[in-house]
């Protein structure tokens, strides 16, 4: 089933085409607390050592802890595998995209929302004949 999925959806985990690229080129960095595997290898256009991850689960970036979000867009050299990383305070842990969930953001006279928008400077008046 696993491989039927990697066949047929980029959304679950890996791709075959990225399973095969990973085999070949991929040297293994780290694991996360989510369970997501980080690897490198090769080379990209601009020199920098190419860096990917393979999520366990469905293909979601904001699932990278900010660690690795580093790591991961070259802001460090140092891997949180290789070093002892601890989040800042104001750093929080991942939360799943809410959106299109009974937890999405719904402002006010939003079609998901009831109640009426508040009035604000920039709203057109239309206009209508002897007004």
């Amino acid at each position: 089933m696993k491989l039927l999925l990697q066949i047929f959806t980029w959304w679950n985990g890996q791709t075959i085409g990225t399973r095969f690229h990973t085999w070949r080129n991929g040297q293994r960095v780290g694991e996360d607390e989510l369970g997501n595997v980080y690897y490198q290898g090769g080379q990209d256009s601009e020199g920098r050592t190419r860096r990917w991850v393979i999520y366990n689960g469905p293909a979601e970036a904001s699932a990278i802890p900010p660690g690795w979000h580093g790591w991961m867009h070259h802001r460090t050299d140092i891997s949180p595998a290789d070093e002892k990383y601890a989040a800042r305070e104001w750093q929080q842990p991942h939360r799943p995209n809410p959106t299109g969930t009974p937890s999405a953001y719904r402002p006010k006279g939003s079609l998901a929302n009831a109640g009426r928008r508040p009035r604000v400077t920039g709203d057109y008046d239309a206009w209508t004949p002897r007004s």
